[in-house]
């Protein structure tokens, strides 16, 4: 193996179905936005199309069924055994859609990270762009986070806020946040990559970031003429 890839961040991507958010981190790789190599994708579905994105990219997979297990412990020491035989020192969610078992967690404590399409700890769990619409929040986004073991609740790395326009629809406002999901994701892998993140307490520090004291207004209401 060439030493300049030894050099670079060995990653593991775990996906359940199409995979927009894996081909966002190769297309970073790519075009060398983000100094890591994917070492494996793994998919519970062995039909799910993340894993043709990662063959058309040379990237080695993995089918784990989750029906040929017993127990959910046993199908996740075999995705532990998977991930650990590839080298992986950091395990990327995109859209992997199976609770982690303490074990898991344990295995590779602060080394797991996940993008949710919400401003958590604003509506975790699923159909969220439905939550966000019902609850009539002005903003909606997504975030990048270290998994614990409690749903969609570990520290937050990065978060990237979408304003909810007033005639959004599920659909729309889902579009517009995935876009979003695709610039941070590979960001945030970036930031671990280059060892910028700490954690203190439920507070992920990041050194050399720029931060802003700016507000933002949705709707931009101002006095008419």
């Amino acid at each position: 193996m060439p030493a300049e890839i030894k050099s670079k961040l060995a990653i593991g991507v775990l996906a359940s179905g199409n995979g927009t958010n894996l081909q966002a981190i190769i297309d970073a790789i790519e075009a060398k936005r983000l100094d890591a190599v994917i070492r494996i994708v793994i998919s519970d579905k062995p039909g799910a199309y993340a894993l043709k994105r990662a063959v058309s990219h040379n990237i080695q997979i993995e089918a784990v069924d989750r029906k040929r297990f017993a127990s959910r412990d046993a199908f996740d020491a075999e995705i532990i055994r998977i991930l650990q035989k590839h080298g992986v020192k950091l395990v990327v969610l995109a859209g992997f859609m199976r609770l982690l078992t303490p074990a898991f967690i344990a295995a590779f404590r602060m080394r797991i990270i996940n993008i949710h399409p919400s401003l958590l700890p604003s509506f975790p769990g699923l159909d969220v762009q439905r939550k966000a619409l019902e609850s009539g929040t002005k903003f909606a986004g997504c975030t990048v986070h270290f998994v614990d073991e409690l749903l969609d609740s570990g520290p937050i790395i990065i978060q990237a806020i979408v304003p909810v326009l007033q005639d959004d629809t599920v659909e729309t406002l889902s579009k517009r946040i995935l876009a979003q999901e695709h610039r941070i994701y590979p960001e945030a892998i970036e930031l671990f990559a280059q060892d910028r993140i700490s954690v203190n307490g439920r507070r992920v520090l990041i050194r050399n970031v720029v931060e802003s004291e700016g507000a933002m207004t949705n709707p931009l209401v101002g006095i008419p003429d």
